[in-house]
């Protein structure tokens, strides 16, 4: 379809994928009980999970906007308590139109041990670098965790946070939760790779060459 044909998505729409991929978030394990959430760009905003309800107890208009001030503009719901580094991430990735947060296990561990996940794997490259770092530790819903998260996201798709858990985004949502799931696929097995002994870790030239290939991995896909 071309640029001119190109069709906007309704607020309507947005609202139940934003849901639906937090219902996803929350039953593929990725994220236990009330903890995570996700959003997607709106307007000059975004719209994003509501704070400390089941997704399962909730329907798209619970779904809150938040405009790029900050402000909400009703009060039918709080919105996540995480809205600051939500922002943060879109104003830091212009080019990214979804975040999804999770405290997935095996990242979540590497988060308290403040462990950043190295390229111990070719599949490191998918979150846009040679790393998934993990940015300092700041209390939830801060806007010092905000101005780690955005540090975290200036060239990478993904970071872990210390003490708390991962954190992804994407040109869509489908994106972002398919990028939580693999980060959270690649702590498990440098979890694992560390009870061996220490990782082997491919240097910064395979590494650029990876990630020059990475350009074009899962194009097939995309463009259907």
């Amino acid at each position: 379809m071309s640029k001119g044909k190109s069709r906007r998505p309704s607020e309507k729409s947005l609202r139940k994928a934003v849901l639906d991929t937090a219902l996803a978030m929350s039953s593929s394990g990725l994220s236990p009980g009330r903890s995570g959430n996700v959003s997607c760009r709106f307007d000059d905003g975004m719209l994003i999970t509501p704070s400390g309800v089941r997704y399962d107890d909730i329907d798209p208009d619970d779904i809150v906007f938040v405009s790029a001030d900050g402000s909400v503009p009703d009060d039918r719901q709080t919105p996540s308590t995480e809205w600051h580094f939500h922002l943060a991430a879109y104003r830091a990735r212009p080019d990214r139109f979804a975040v999804v947060h999770t405290h997935s296990m095996h990242a979540t561990v590497l988060a308290c041990a403040h462990r950043a996940i190295p390229a111990f794997h070719y599949m490191v490259g998918v979150a846009g670098g040679k790393d998934i770092p993990c940015v300092p530790y700041a209390t939830f819903g801060t806007a010092e965790l905000a101005r780690h998260v955005a540090t975290g996201l200036q060239d990478r798709d993904a970071c872990l946070m210390a003490n708390h858990g991962q954190i992804a985004i994407g040109p869509t949502l489908g994106h972002a939760l398919e990028l939580a799931a693999e980060v959270e696929a690649l702590a498990e097995q440098y979890y694992k790779v560390l009870t061996l002994g220490p990782a082997n870790i491919l240097n910064d030239d395979e590494m650029a060459l990876l990630l020059d290939k990475f350009k074009t991995y899962g194009r097939n896909v995309a463009e259907k």
